[in-house]
């Protein structure tokens, strides 16, 4: 017993080392967001330091994993990001995307009135786009109180105090794209380039729609 757990424990730098590289974020960084110094931050890689609990929390919340994806990682200190659901502050969010850096996409449910009901509006740097799927969003940004219905969408920067939660007892499903350095998703327009058939009519400019890093 005390093998397996001094292997599953030894498992953990390697993994901490290839989440923070993956993320492009640095030892200064992760230790501004964890309040975790750089030297203990460099030993838990390294498995010169042993991780404790009290370590793990702040930086399974830093990494956006799970506390089960850091103990749990395989000996050979397997890289890769397995996508499964998190749960923080009542919701679930399900990352979408693997790609280190960038903007980051995220399936969101939020149960219907399982949030406080009065609003504790947040800053962070970033970006943030917002699409409802189902049910109704409540958004507060700023001085503005919304509510989103499926199809409708909303773009901020994040250093706006913001909140969001169910409008309703229903549950509300969301994506969320999101830039920590400010990437801003846009979409580009381009005009067709082909004249239609003859017989459909001109119809007015085509679009073709995608994301990218503004």
């Amino acid at each position: 017993m005390d093998d397996e757990l001094d292997q599953t424990l030894g498992a953990v730098g390697p993994r901490l080392r290839a989440l923070r590289r993956q993320r492009e974020t640095t030892l200064a960084d992760l230790s501004a967001a964890t309040g975790i110094s750089v030297s203990t931050l460099s030993r838990l890689e390294s498995g010169v330091r042993r991780p404790t609990l009290e370590l793990l929390l702040p930086l399974a919340r830093a990494h956006g994993v799970t506390l089960d994806e850091l103990v749990d990682a395989p000996s050979t200190g397997d890289p890769r990001i397995h996508l499964r659901p998190v749960t923080r502050h009542g919701m679930t969010m399900l990352p979408l995307t693997r790609r280190p850096g960038g903007i980051q996409a995220y399936k969101l449910v939020i149960p219907g009135g399982s949030r406080r009901a009065e609003p504790d509006p947040q800053t962070h740097e970033g970006y943030e786009w917002l699409y409802v799927l189902n049910g109704r969003l409540r958004v507060v940004l700023g001085d503005q109180d919304l509510v989103l219905t499926p199809g409708e969408a909303a773009e901020f920067d994040t250093r706006v105090p913001h909140w969001f939660g169910s409008a309703d007892a229903e549950p509300v499903e969301f994506l969320s794209l999101f830039g920590r350095q400010g990437e801003r998703a846009h979409l580009r327009a381009r005009p067709r380039t082909q004249p239609p058939p003859a017989g459909r009519g001109s119809g007015g400019a085509g679009w073709t729609e995608g994301w990218g890093d503004g």
